[in-house]
């Protein structure tokens, strides 16, 4: 495709401060979580595993939970918060032209569920209790946004 460039991206969440969050696939429950974060996960085509340990450093140590003064100073470790990690490759749709968005700049399947399953094992690692959705599954997401409070995180700090 003429005037198209690939360029490295950074891993990228969308996460939301949740009162409860859960996936579903085929109708079926298959994670859950209470107080916590849900994190929508896109990985891009040059990301490396040090973005996916990065990525879920910042996840755990996001300050958006409220101390006894109402301040956003504590983070799911201070928490002990559960965390929904799902992954979410049209996070690298682009749809600058046309209608219909590319996904040239997402890492093809099996490499992208490598990166995001090694940003899992790092928040478990952390002491955080995890839980995921289903890599390549169509998936429906239920969750009440606490606040509400969303903000977009990535590895290069962009957000």
């Amino acid at each position: 495709m003429t005037g198209w460039v690939v360029v490295g991206r950074p891993m990228r969440s969308v996460v939301q401060r949740v009162r409860y969050a859960r996936v579903a696939v085929d109708g079926e429950t298959i994670a859950s979580i209470g107080r916590g974060l849900c994190a929508l996960v896109g990985v891009g085509g040059e990301d490396t595993e040090s973005d996916a340990v990065q990525l879920a450093d910042r996840l755990v140590d996001l300050r958006i939970f409220s101390d006894p003064e109402g301040r956003m100073n504590l983070s799911l470790a201070d928490l002990g918060g559960s965390l929904l990690a799902v992954s979410q490759f049209t996070l690298y749709g682009d749809t600058r032209r046309g209608r219909r968005p590319s996904f040239i700049c997402a890492k093809p399947g099996e490499a992208a569920k490598v990166l995001f399953d090694r940003c899992c094992q790092r928040a478990r690692e952390r002491g955080i209790d995890v839980q995921t959705g289903r890599f390549g599954a169509h998936m429906e997401v239920e969750l009440l946004n606490d606040g509400p409070v969303t903000l977009l995180v990535d590895t290069e700090r962009r957000f």
